[in-house]
């Protein structure tokens, strides 16, 4: 008998969801047995949404303190002394799903810790989500050649990937992030949107199992 799946709409750019990370990394430690986890990129800000943290997301400069305090995650100081501070950052959701397709293609049990790393990537260590050349770095820890990655960075096929994961999200309904989903039984329900605890997210999971 196939065990349920949860489904992780996220996105790598959505501090929200950096804040869940660590939630999402216990929970697959703690249900591996249970349950299947997939991770689908949402697709925050693409084409016309995309823009600098200035132009597009400067409530960014406070909101990051409630992810913190909420969610006890605590964002680099090459962030936040950086492209926060500067407004620089490009936020560009296709990159990064670009990159966490190239990782679900040959290593999809690795998925989740992927996304955790674009997290990293981007809200730790300040690194722009339009920097192509940087997904190789992190992925090269999970085992990928790192000029290998970079080429499939800027491979169509994976391009259409992406796409593929924004409008599967579309298609769910999801607009925000992170939203969690279980599949059981051929039905599909919402377990929750937004941000929830590690305790609450097991007692969710729990009551569907």
């Amino acid at each position: 008998m196939s065990k349920p799946k949860i489904l992780y709409i996220y996105d790598a750019i959505c501090g929200w969801c950096f804040g869940f990370s660590p939630v999402m990394a216990r929970f697959s430690d703690e249900y591996a047995n249970k349950v299947d986890i997939a991770v689908v990129s949402g697709g925050l800000k693409l084409g016309d949404g995309v823009g600098t943290i200035s132009e597009i997301a400067a409530f960014l400069k406070d909101a990051y303190l409630d992810v913190e305090a909420k969610t006890g995650v605590k964002f680099g100081e090459a962030f936040v002394n950086g492209p926060l501070e500067d407004g620089s950052m490009v936020l560009n959701s296709l990159p990064p799903a670009i990159a966490l397709s190239i990782i679900k293609e040959r290593y999809p049990e690795k998925a989740l810790e992927f996304a955790g790393m674009l997290h990293k990537m981007i809200y730790v260590d300040g690194v722009g989500p339009e920097n192509y050349a940087a997904y190789g770095q992190y992925a090269a820890t999970l085992g990928y050649d790192e000029a290998e990655f970079y080429a499939k960075m800027l491979n169509p096929v994976y391009f259409e990937m992406a796409q593929r994961d924004f409008a599967y999200a579309k298609s769910l309904g999801v607009r925000s992030y992170p939203t969690l989903l279980i599949e059981k039984g051929g039905k599909m329900e919402v377990l929750a949107s937004g941000y929830i605890s590690y305790e609450r997210l097991a007692t969710l999971v729990d009551s569907k199992l």
